[in-house]
């Protein structure tokens, strides 16, 4: 495949969705929030947070992984979350 045509087969950041999935007063959710906050706003993807300790599914299916970034509903990261890993991620 040509570099043209790979160059635009790349999604479009703008057209993803990051979901950061944490909980209040921990520390490696507030460094993924930052990280989440500052590549999502240069590439102008759209980002949310998500509590666990208010919601059971997620609170089951994460707690020993929190902060866990979804992007476009797929886990990507745990733990800590790899600022040029979620640029490509979303397209960059």
């Amino acid at each position: 495949m040509s570099p043209l045509l790979r160059r635009s087969a790349r999604k479009n950041p703008a057209d993803s969705t990051v979901t950061l999935i944490g909980k209040p007063d921990c520390h490696l959710c507030e460094a993924a929030e930052a990280v989440v906050a500052e590549v999502c706003g240069e590439l102008g993807a759209r980002w949310e947070t998500k509590d666990i300790t208010q919601d059971e599914e997620l609170y089951r299916k994460y707690w020993e992984q929190i902060p866990v970034v979804l992007v476009d509903g797929a886990q990507h990261d745990f733990w800590r979350v790899d600022p040029q890993r979620l640029r490509k991620a979303l397209g960059a």
